[in-house]
């Protein structure tokens, strides 16, 4: 991020723009949104700029910009349409101390105007840092089919009304008494008696909220994907969007914790595989303990929580406690995996079932039915079975497998970084030691990619194909 988007103060400061013509009026049909006081500085401005100086808009001074007149400005934008004058009238702004825009000029601008929707108070703002207004313009125009008129008087009064609502506890009893404004109170008031509805609606929802009991904490047990945001449900987006409190698995992919509040709590209790990690008592307790003081805890984890995810236990600790819980499952990385190589995971004479192993205890391999997993046409997802290849290939081999048999690992699936690494049997250990990947793997038993990598339906994804020569 070489921007930081920040909101700055304006109301009864200084802006001066230099130019007065089409790259100025577009400036100042933005700036006219504000309470700030605009200096306009053209030697021979456009009739739109003239008529904004006579409704008493903007001051105009009908000359090029001079030493001193950005003084005490807070922003300045050269819209001179003239390359040399706005070089040299922006650095007449920066001696002044004033931030300086050029229009058109990413590189010499020290802030950059993003495009805005405009539900006033409510203000949203896209920026690109310059690099595809296009896509900010696109962006804009569907927030502005999406955001209701209303949002604006309905943001305006609740901004009135938030010393009264002080009288709440802070954290979740305050955030449930405005979800429930602007969720469901305040569109009915305003749909069924118009502005002058919205505060008495208020009043009377504020009551209701002192008078209640608090809210008891709970668990919702997430499932976060594989690892693409775009993958996840809508019901863990909205879960994660509400949590307090959000206790995640080192799996869980950096774009999907960014989805969290920024007040929440996040806190990491990874597990890595034959590495140090967290006891599974220990996250039992946290859960617990947080929940005890009136938390909303997601429990997130990467995949699906039924797959591999030491559920039950989690489940048994909130019931023996008496707390309330519920799973929201998530796509497993075997599919995620299947989709990345252009496969499915079952197929009409080929295979039937499927079957779902962990790699991550390799005691647990010897209860296996090796012999039926050797068999040709099987098909299966080994979770987290890059370290125990070797083991893996050892017995399938030793019950009649196919040394032929296709194999293929996915590394991070679904992930803009995402890795194949498509062999065979016979080669397994070699192949994952020569690729030696350090993300979540899934090797694919019995299935090789699609040759043609255009028929994948994750095209952003990085293949690289390691063929056995």
């Amino acid at each position: 991020m070489d921007h930081f988007p920040i909101f700055l103060a304006v109301a009864g400061r200084r802006i001066t723009v230099s130019g007065g013509g089409e790259a100025a009026l577009a400036k100042l049909r933005l700036l006219m949104k504000t309470t700030a006081h605009v200096n306009v500085f053209a030697a021979d401005p456009a009739p739109e700029v003239v008529a904004l100086a006579e409704a008493g808009r903007i001051r105009l001074t009908r000359r090029a910009l001079e030493p001193g007149d950005a003084l005490c400005s807070v922003a300045f934008y050269a819209a001179n349409d003239d390359d040399a004058e706005d070089a040299r009238v922006t650095r007449l702004a920066q001696a002044d101390g004033a931030l300086t825009n050029r229009v058109d000029n990413l590189e010499e601008s020290q802030f950059i105007t993003p495009a805005i929707v405009d539900r006033d108070p409510v203000t949203v703002a896209i920026g690109t840092e310059g690099a595809a207004p296009v896509l900010a313009r696109r962006i804009k125009a569907d927030l502005e089919e999406r955001l209701p008129a209303s949002l604006g008087p309905l943001a305006l009064v609740g901004k009135g009304f938030r010393k009264m609502a002080e009288a709440l506890p802070m954290g979740r009893v305050r955030r449930d008494f405005w979800s429930a404004y602007y969720d469901a109170a305040g569109p009915a008031a305003l749909a069924d008696g118009g502005v002058e509805a919205l505060e008495p609606a208020l009043k009377r929802l504020l009551q209701t909220h002192l008078n209640a009991e608090a809210r008891p904490g709970r668990v919702d047990l997430v499932g976060a994907g594989p690892g693409d945001p775009d993958l996840m449900t809508l019901k863990a987006r909205k879960a994660l969007d509400a949590a307090d409190v959000v206790i995640h698995d080192r799996l869980v992919a950096p774009p999907i914790l960014e989805l969290a509040r920024r007040e929440a709590v996040l806190i990491d209790a990874g597990k890595k595989g034959f590495g140090a990690q967290m006891a599974q008592e220990d996250i039992c307790d946290l859960m617990l303990a947080h929940a005890r003081e009136g938390a909303q805890v997601v429990r997130l984890k990467a995949g699906d929580p039924t797959v591999y995810a030491r559920l039950d236990e989690e489940i048994a600790a909130l019931e023996a406690a008496g707390i309330a819980w519920s799973i929201v499952p998530g796509l497993t990385a075997a599919g995620a995996a299947a989709a990345q190589i252009g496969q499915s995971l079952t197929r009409r004479g080929r295979n039937s079932s499927l079957r779902f192993l962990t790699g991550h205890d390799v005691d647990g391999f010897a209860e296996q039915d090796w012999r039926a997993l050797a068999r040709t046409g099987t098909v299966a997802a080994i979770y987290m079975g890059a370290r125990g290849a070797r083991f893996i290939q050892g017995r399938l081999l030793m019950h009649g497998a196919d040394p032929d048999t296709p194999v293929t690992a996915v590394e991070n699936a679904s992930r803009t970084d995402a890795r194949v690494i498509a062999t065979r049997l016979a080669d397994l250990p070699t192949a994952l030691d020569a690729a030696a990947p350090d993300g979540p793997v899934i090797l694919l038993y019995g299935l090789a990619p699609r040759a043609a990598a255009a028929a994948l339906p994750l095209p952003h994804s990085q293949f690289q194909l390691e063929e056995r020569a």
